[in-house]
């Protein structure tokens, strides 16, 4: 029960913090689509339990460890969460408080029963959330992440921008797909080998791409990280982009 309580209490913060960032506009999609079911979920909810499982306990030690935040308290974000199985690893080593924010809700009532069977469900919160128009105040988080989800937004310019709104000054998101550079090759060739071609895309087509999303937005602290461990030669570990915002004092446009 005061588990639950704590929960609670969590969610009326969020609602309380999201101010005026909340329903600020009309979204791209809505929760009715078709792409956003049960049966999709429920699908998702699988894959992260077999072919995806040995990926989030690596990319949450490395985010974890890049970032500093083992000690850290505050808010965190994971954009397009689904399973949510990356926050509760990301739990299990942090201090922060985690949001499950999602365009499919019908993933939070599996996510907050895998959080409580974890012990950390003190630490977790979902929200209905649409990438390209975020229920969240200027200025809210402390992290933003996002794994396996950018590629699916229909206007990334307009996405990208929103997670930016969204972090408060000086803190930093670290968005992508694929995996971590601890993740061992072993399992990511196995992983890779269960995908086939539906997961081949052209990783430097990516890296142009989210460049041209940063000139776009006129951010200047960013990097493209491309994880290559030693023997990955011909594994795709994906790519992803870390960029930050800077301390309030410091205009967007005289980043670098």
């Amino acid at each position: 029960m005061m588990e639950l309580l704590k929960q609670f209490y969590f969610l009326i913060l969020i609602l309380l913090f999201c101010g005026a960032g909340c329903f600020n506009g009309k979204s791209l999609s809505s929760p009715s689509d078709e792409k956003y079911t049960e049966q999709n979920a429920l699908g998702m909810i699988r894959t992260s339990r077999k072919g995806l499982a040995p990926v989030y306990a690596p990319l949450a030690e490395q985010i974890v460890s890049d970032f500093d935040l083992s000690e850290k308290d505050g808010i965190g974000i994971d954009l397009g969460s689904g399973p949510g199985t990356l926050i509760i690893e990301l739990c299990k080593r942090s201090r922060l408080n985690w949001i499950n924010a999602d365009i499919n809700p019908n993933y939070f009532s599996n996510f907050y029963r895998q959080a409580e069977e974890n012990d950390v469900g003190h630490q977790v919160s979902a929200i209905f959330a649409d990438a390209h128009n975020l229920p969240f105040r200027d200025n809210y988080a402390d992290i933003i992440v996002s794994r396996g989800s950018y590629h699916f937004w229909e206007d990334k310019v307009r996405a990208f921008s929103e997670i930016y709104r969204v972090l408060k000054p000086g803190t930093v998101a670290y968005i992508g797909r694929g995996f971590s550079r601890n993740l061992p090759v072993k399992a990511a060739k196995k992983i890779r080998a269960k995908q086939g071609k539906k997961m081949q895309y052209d990783v430097d087509n990516k890296a142009n791409e989210l460049h041209d999303i940063m000139n776009k937005l006129g951010i200047k602290d960013y990097r493209i990280d491309r994880p290559k461990p030693p023997g990955s030669e011909n594994v795709n570990y994906g790519i992803w982009i870390e960029f930050h915002k800077p301390e309030a004092n410091v205009s967007r446009k005289g980043e670098g």
